[in-house]
């Protein structure tokens, strides 16, 4: 009997799904795509990692990782904004290191000193605090930004380093700060669900030392279900360079982003969503 339930807990930590680090975004957490729709597979980087960032044993949202550049590619998620006071707490994702670390997001001391986590294998897996510290004309900027989730749970979830880019501070207090705050505030009058998905384009500079790669664009999509028979979308893109967003249509952003990538089509949203 012992060896029954060894075996099956073994078998329950290899089943994609129950941990954050998964094989595939349809089967452990669709739920944050249109449709159930992950984007296409234009976005996706040589050494990728699909998060369903969990915290508190949930699923928060959803994270398209890229393991070499310790950036997202992309997060989506479901826009919901509430009034909760914004968290402070950092956490990293330990399934980066190994699958048999927690699903759960956590801190790097709680990872290091709690769980015996060693920290060149933490540094090694993703983006750690101390490459974000003394940078100048960049800070952290958040591709789920806390303020579009409901409640202090899920706005903590978006303190993970795996959700966030080095993001000119111009833009990120700026024109992208007032596309999250206002834009799409006044955007989603009227829809009864909002899929958000934002993403980073890699670039050709880094910071920390050529440890995490600095983008040179940042954008977002939007996809809005009014009813059953009425849907709209949105996008913008903007030079991680400069304070200026460039409002575009969602099929406008996928031939964009199409030519950052070299690739022949990309699709952020299920077909169904309007692409002009």
């Amino acid at each position: 009997m012992l060896l029954v339930l060894l075996l099956g807990g073994l078998a329950w930590q290899n089943v994609p799904g129950h941990g954050e680090v998964v094989t595939s975004f349809k089967d452990a957490c669709p739920q944050f795509f249109f449709r159930e729709t992950p984007p296409s597979i234009g976005l996706e980087p040589p050494c990728p990692a699909r998060i369903c960032q969990r915290y508190k044993n949930q699923y928060r949202f959803a994270t398209l990782y890229d393991r070499d550049n310790r950036i997202p590619v992309y997060s989506a998620y479901i826009y919901n904004p509430g009034t909760a006071k914004r968290p402070s707490t950092w956490r990293v994702e330990p399934q980066l290191i190994d699958f048999t670390f927690q699903p759960d997001m956590e801190t790097e001391w709680t990872l290091l000193q709690e769980h015996s986590a060693h920290e060149e294998a933490l540094e090694g897996s993703q983006a750690v605090l101390r490459d974000y510290k003394n940078l100048t004309g960049f800070n952290r900027g958040h591709l789920n930004p806390n303020s579009h989730q409901p409640d202090l749970d899920a706005k903590a979830s978006t303190f993970t380093l795996t959700n966030i880019v080095p993001q000119h501070i111009n833009l990120n207090g700026g024109a992208w700060n007032n596309y999250e705050q206002s834009t799409m505030a006044s955007k989603t009058e009227g829809c009864k669900e909002t899929f958000a998905v934002v993403g980073a384009v890699p670039g050709n500079n880094f910071i920390a030392k050529g440890r995490v790669n600095k983008p040179s664009h940042v954008w977002s999509a939007a996809c809005c279900v009014i009813d059953n028979n009425h849907l709209r979308s949105w996008a913008i893109i903007a030079r991680n360079d400069e304070n200026v967003v460039l409002t575009l249509t969602l099929g406008e952003l996928e031939r964009k982003l199409a030519e950052l990538y070299n690739r022949n089509d990309i699709f952020l949203f299920d077909s169904d969503c309007p692409r002009e």
